[in-house]
């Protein structure tokens, strides 16, 4: 018997997908098409708005996958946080609104390549990393609150507050550039030449 035989025959739901199963790929598919649109469009604020629903998509995933405190902290911290960041970004530094010639940097035939073997690479670790494991979505066990709060607090302390403090150097460094064309002396000179 194959070892995919064998699978199967453990786990009924190996060849007959459920409801879940069916939105969880649904799902997957518009975060997909969501992501590659943010990363082809030419308007920044598109872009930017296309994150949301890529990002959006990616909690609804957690969702399926019962863990509800990881879904809701991706809504709370990447949709509500991270892309209301990067719009107040646009807006203070006075991006262009419309399409933007520099948003494009001709290396998109480079930036496939790397992009499809990263993503090869990805999906040949994970599917190795979890071949035979299976997530019961009856118990919630690992996405609980419990078990993520003590995870993140006992080992990712460090790397969640460097997060914070790269996303306030992000929103200082916003400031400034749009700080830098507010001269004093400007206003005056703007003024004068309308006199």
């Amino acid at each position: 018997m194959s070892p995919a035989a064998a699978l199967a025959a453990d786990h009924p739901a190996f060849l007959s997908p459920t409801g879940a199963e069916i939105v969880f790929l649904l799902v997957g598919l518009v975060t997909l098409a969501a992501a590659v649109v943010t990363v082809t469009t030419r308007q920044l604020v598109h872009a930017a708005l296309w994150l949301v629903v890529a990002l959006g998509g990616i909690a609804v995933e957690y969702l399926l996958l019962t863990a509800e405190f990881i879904a809701w902290v991706q809504v709370l911290i990447y949709v509500g946080s991270v892309v209301v960041l990067v719009l107040f970004g646009l807006m203070l530094t006075r991006a262009p609104i419309g399409p933007s010639p520099d948003a494009d940097s001709r290396n998109r035939p480079a930036a496939l390549l790397v992009s499809v073997a990263a993503a090869g690479t990805l999906v040949t670790l994970v599917v190795d990393a979890f071949r035979t494991t299976w997530i019961d979505l009856d118990t919630g066990v690992q996405g609980s609150t419990r078990t993520t709060g003590a995870i993140l607090f006992q080992h990712w302390v460090l790397p969640f507050e460097a997060l914070s403090v790269l996303l306030l150097a992000a929103l200082v460094g916003a400031i400034v550039l749009s700080r830098r064309n507010d001269r004093p002396g400007t206003a005056d000179r703007g003024q004068e030449g309308t006199r």
